[in-house]
């Protein structure tokens, strides 16, 4: 449980996602015979999602959607999340490690938010900024408005935004049929408002943190 006014939030990045349009509609239920797809299709192109979910309330927040997952565009999605909630007194963000999830702009960005009069150094030779591991330090710091806590390396799976992104795609995705990029985006938005207003809840985690056995 997050304490009272902390946000707990599960971020990360669907990338790729295709534009896929099925040619020929689907085959109707008939008896003893289930749906029947066809699978020819027209590619309209990609676009990448940046998703946040609420690890409390279980609903999306802030979803960002564009032709790129860049440094930019991560900053760009975490402003909206912040915005969304102006009385949140902290936000802890969980990611994994990549590298527009430490970048320079998220530290000098975390370094406003919590008003912090510092000297950040420069990137590549000095100070907070100088690499990887001095940058995810600061931004892991428990005492800045907002608090990034990294997956461990290679288990990305522990966040559970991977779980609603499986939801996404059985749900909406894989059997969905899109016009084009801007019809893929308004259908995973309106999906997400849907399931903002019918679905959302706290995903029973069951993980204990116990070594898995090969």
């Amino acid at each position: 449980m997050s304490a009272e006014g902390e946000r707990v939030i599960s971020t990360d990045e669907m990338t790729g996602v295709q534009a896929l349009e099925r040619i020929y509609p689907n085959l109707s239920l008939a008896p003893n015979k289930v749906e029947r797809r066809e699978y020819e299709y027209s590619r309209h192109g990609t676009c990448s999602f940046i998703v946040s979910r609420d690890v409390v309330s279980g609903q999306i927040v802030g979803p960002s959607c564009g032709p790129t997952r860049t440094e930019a565009d991560f900053l760009a999605h975490l402003h909206l999340v912040v915005a969304s909630d102006p009385l949140a007194t902290r936000w802890h963000v969980v990611v994994d490690n990549l590298n527009t999830h430490w970048s320079e702009s998220l530290v000098r960005w975390v370094a406003a938010e919590s008003d912090l009069d510092v000297d950040l150094g420069e990137k590549g030779k000095s100070g907070i900024l100088h690499n990887r591991q001095s940058r995810a330090a600061f931004l892991s710091d428990p005492t800045h408005r907002v608090v990034f806590h990294y997956t461990p390396k290679h288990c990305s799976w522990l966040n559970q935004i991977e779980i609603w992104f499986s939801i996404l795609v059985r749900k909406l995705l894989k059997r969905g049929s899109f016009s084009s990029v801007e019809d893929l985006k308004a259908q995973v938005l309106a999906f997400i408002d849907y399931y903002n207003r019918t679905s959302a809840k706290p995903f029973k985690w069951t993980y204990q943190g116990k070594p898995l056995e090969v």
